[in-house]
């Protein structure tokens, strides 16, 4: 096998200089050999992907939309709880102050207002657990997306076990 020095060209590549061998030239006397290309196809593949892409970006929304719908009516829910609690809870901590020290002359009326207090803090009790449940959700859902936002990165094949991987991986990029 003959090397002949006319096969080959010298390259530049952005200060990397090398020789190769020389690509095949097209002849422009030569008729083309492809097809012109076919606009109405080129034209409907494209509103095809358009709509497959506004078709997936229409579900997320519409999953988004469920999400929020589900924490807005938890929050009413538990709004309607709290506006729900006994009259005497409604009432400012001073006038509480004053009807004990009006009604603390018999005994029943002790029981009564041990059991509207009772009552306010298992309502408020209600309140923060339903609103550390909505929290804990929240933090889910923000350590999930987070993840989600990481996976790619850690995915990355810098992170193989061995050099040689590595060398591999990038190769077969």
């Amino acid at each position: 096998m003959e090397i002949n020095e006319q096969d080959w060209e010298l390259v530049n590549d952005d200060g990397f200089i090398y020789w190769r061998l020389k690509r095949p030239r097209l002849d422009s006397t030569a008729p083309a050999a492809v097809p012109p290309p076919d606009l109405a196809a080129e034209a409907k593949a494209r509103r095809e992907r358009k709509k497959n892409v506004l078709l997936k970006l229409k579900a997320k929304y519409q999953q988004e939309i469920l999400h929020w719908e589900l924490l807005s009516n938890t929050l009413k829910a538990l709004q309607d709880r709290t506006q729900n609690q006994p009259p005497s809870a409604s009432l400012p901590e001073s006038d509480q102050t004053v009807s004990v020290a009006q009604e603390s002359s018999s005994g029943s009326t002790h029981q009564q207002l041990t059991d509207t207090l009772l009552a306010q803090v298992e309502a408020q009790e209600a309140t923060i657990s339903e609103i550390s449940r909505l929290c804990d959700v929240a933090e889910a859902l923000c350590d999930a997306e987070e993840q989600r936002l990481k996976q790619p990165f850690i995915d990355l094949p810098i992170w193989e076990a061995s050099p040689r991987e590595l060398i591999t991986s990038l190769l077969e990029e």
